[in-house]
């Protein structure tokens, strides 16, 4: 029943099989009945037939109280939408005269991001046309930033230049 979405299940006389496997409200198999039968004994409950195996021979159906079912079913799939999480992409700007204290205190607010489940960018701008010069500095920067933060996350995008911008993108090691 877990595989089948709300809008695939068939109720009442929208089934066509002959004959099915049916359910008590209980989940008891009262077993094989015609399709009359088996919608005569969901009307004595005052409840639904509900066609919960389609695809099975012959189809299985249950007994049940179809809005109810529905309602949990939406409840479910919002609470469950409502506790997942979506990684957010977090961005930090290195210079590349920055300073070793500099770096590490950005690192720290890195690993607190990864630490969160976020994935970080990593930039680094060459504001002055002469440091594009030193692009090798630059991803030696960004190297020795990594090796601060690697314990907390893995290199997803090495260090590339692209125009005047160095980019790196770490991602957290363990997702939550």
């Amino acid at each position: 029943m877990e595989d089948t979405t709300i809008k695939d299940l068939v109720i009442n006389e929208q089934i066509t099989a002959k004959q099915v496997r049916l359910l008590s409200p209980e989940g008891e198999q009262l077993g094989l009945v015609s399709l009359e039968e088996a919608l005569k004994k969901a009307d004595e409950y005052s409840l639904d037939l509900v066609n919960i195996s389609p695809n099975a021979t012959p189809p299985v159906c249950k007994i049940m109280d179809y809005g109810k079912y529905k309602f949990d079913a939406q409840k479910k799939a919002k609470d469950a939408k409502k506790k997942q999480k979506a990684a957010e992409v977090k961005g930090m700007t290195l210079s590349m005269r920055i300073e070793e204290h500099d770096m590490a205190y950005k690192a720290k607010s890195v690993r607190k991001f990864l630490q969160d489940g976020d994935k970080v960018k990593v930039v680094i701008k060459y504001v002055y046309g002469r440091l594009a010069g030193f692009s090798h500095q630059g991803i030696e920067i960004m190297n020795r930033f990594y090796e601060m933060v690697s314990e907390d996350g893995v290199l997803d995008q090495k260090p590339t230049l692209q125009g005047s911008t160095i980019t790196m993108i770490i991602s957290p090691k363990n997702s939550k």
